[in-house]
């Protein structure tokens, strides 16, 4: 499984609970898109990332509002394969959708991760999908959330999911932007 989070805006800790912080523990594979705010938060998120299973990987990038120390540690940009799933992340305060059809083209990828307006959702971009998990911990005024992402035998599948477990959308990931 992949968990997908974002804007996390601590100081100290992860401030994962319930079933965001189970799914992190879960997952083979961790995507943050930033905006962690300290090296002590990513330091958090790299030492939950699969610990049910004796670590998963790790991924993440840098936010616009990612301290130096955090910035020095990452990129502004990552892309990941899983089960056969190539996904591109970023932020997203840099992109606007025609920006991020092309990243996503350019990167032959089946989705793009973005996070920074905390907003929870998907959408189609051309042939690309967009993934936004918002904020599981400052999710201002939307719901909080993270994205899970398994593989099933007619391709990926994946769900938006609040930290107390409720599932408020459930979508199939075509991997298309190979086309």
């Amino acid at each position: 499984m992949i968990t997908v989070v974002s804007d996390t805006h601590g100081t100290d800790g992860h401030r994962l609970e319930g079933r965001t912080l189970a799914a992190v523990r879960e997952a083979e594979l961790v995507v943050h898109a930033g905006d962690f705010t300290t090296e002590a938060v990513l330091d958090a998120f790299e030492a939950e990332a699969g610990a049910e299973h004796g670590g998963g990987e790790f991924v993440a990038v840098y936010g616009n509002n990612d301290d130096p120390g955090v910035r020095g540690r990452l990129t502004a940009e990552r892309t990941v394969e899983y089960e056969g799933l190539r996904i591109v992340v970023v932020h997203g305060h840099e992109h606007d959708d025609t920006s991020l059809s092309l990243l996503g083209r350019q990167e032959r990828a089946d989705a793009v991760v973005v996070g920074h307006s905390h907003e929870p959702g998907r959408r189609r971009i051309g042939p690309v999908t967009v993934l936004n998990p918002g904020s599981h911990a400052d999710p201002r005024w939307y719901r909080p959330g993270h994205v899970e992402v398994r593989p099933t035998g007619e391709g990926p599948t994946g769900r938006l999911v609040a930290p107390d477990g409720e599932v408020f959308d459930e979508f199939d990931l075509a991997a298309t932007g190979r086309e």
